[in-house]
C-alpha cells in the first residue's frame, strides 16, 4: 500500500468541498474514501501511534455511516 500522493488527496478534497449536503450515501463515500487515504498514510510511517490511530477512528466512523443500522 503506497502513500497517497498530493493529487489523490486533492481530488478527495474537492470531491469533499462538491459534495451536496443531503446526499448521506455520498457523504458515507467520501468517508471511506478518507479512511483509505488515511491507512495510506498511517502505512508508510508504521512507528507512528497518531496516524494509525487516527486511521482507525477514520475507518469506524466510515463503517457507522455505511452500516444497515443506521
Amino acid at each position: 500500500m503506497s502513500e497517497p500522493s498530493a493529487a489523490d488527496i486533492s481530488e478527495f478534497l474537492a470531491a469533499l468541498a462538491g459534495r451536496d449536503p443531503s446526499d448521506r450515501d455520498g457523504y458515507a463515500d467520501l468517508m471511506t474514501r478518507k479512511a483509505d487515504l488515511l491507512e495510506r498514510i498511517a502505512a508508510a510511517r508504521p512507528g507512528d501511534v497518531d496516524a494509525a490511530e487516527v486511521a482507525a477512528n477514520a475507518r469506524a466512523r466510515a463503517e457507522q455511516l455505511t452500516s444497515t443500522d443506521r
